[in-house]
């Protein structure tokens, strides 16, 4: 059996989605934060303390896989139980694409988002040098993304791909932690909608976020939790 330990309201619902995209069975462990940060269960049971973490007994029910890091896991659930499936393999015309935004939000957009959330609990002044470095840096990031969304329905090119999985927690979830303004970005806010129509999508934040709505437009919601200002 999968076993995925989520926390809710985090990057770790990226996993129950995929699980319900490839039709995988799951059992799902959910943990809340305490108050920000996880819980004490959920830290131990990786070296960071962070979610995912999912656990796998179908090779070798003695000897449970345990592994973290939600695109290793991404990687992982495809290979090892989705027949590759919402990857797209190297011969396939589109696979640098794929390649390329699959890991961009993990490698530029969260890391960047993180910066610029921190440094505004910080108040530093808004013509400090290091706010408007980080600032002008995720401004050409969301451009990037809506640039490339404007072109094409979904990051990899014409179909729903794990790309598309990993960039989505970055413009919803992660939105009630530093409000991020999507005015202007039409080609992020349409494909938000297309990933709101997918059962799976829905299937997922049901599950693992019971009575949570998803931001999927470009509405600018309440702090969940408050920062420290």
């Amino acid at each position: 059996m999968l076993t995925i330990h989520h926390l809710q309201r985090s990057q770790s619902e990226r996993i129950p989605w995929l699980c319900e995209e490839l039709a995988i069975p799951y059992e799902l462990k959910l943990y809340q934060r305490s108050p920000l940060l996880s819980p004490p269960e959920l830290v131990a049971l990786s070296p960071l303390g962070a979610a995912p973490v999912i656990t796998d007994t179908t090779t070798d029910p003695s000897k449970p896989l345990k592994l973290a890091e939600s695109a290793a896991i991404v990687e992982y659930i495809i290979q090892k139980h989705g027949n590759g499936r919402l990857a797209l393999p190297p011969a396939h015309e589109n696979y640098t694409d794929y390649l390329y935004w699959f890991h961009l939000s993990n490698g530029n957009l969260q890391p960047c988002l993180q910066r610029s959330m921190h440094f505004r609990m910080l108040k530093l002044a808004p013509d400090n040098p290091v706010q408007k470095n980080v600032d002008t840096r995720l401004k050409k990031i969301l451009d990037l993304y809506n640039d490339r969304l404007t072109q094409v329905p979904w990051l990899a090119g014409d179909e729903f791909t794990a790309a598309d999985l990993m960039s989505v927690f970055s413009f919803t979830t992660m939105r009630l932690f530093y409000p991020m303004d999507l005015t202007g970005h039409d080609g992020i806010v349409s494909w938000l909608r297309r990933v709101g129509e997918r059962p799976a999508y829905r299937a997922a934040m049901e599950k693992s976020d019971l009575g949570f709505a998803p931001l999927l437009g470009g509405e600018t919601p309440e702090l969940f939790p408050p920062l420290q200002r």
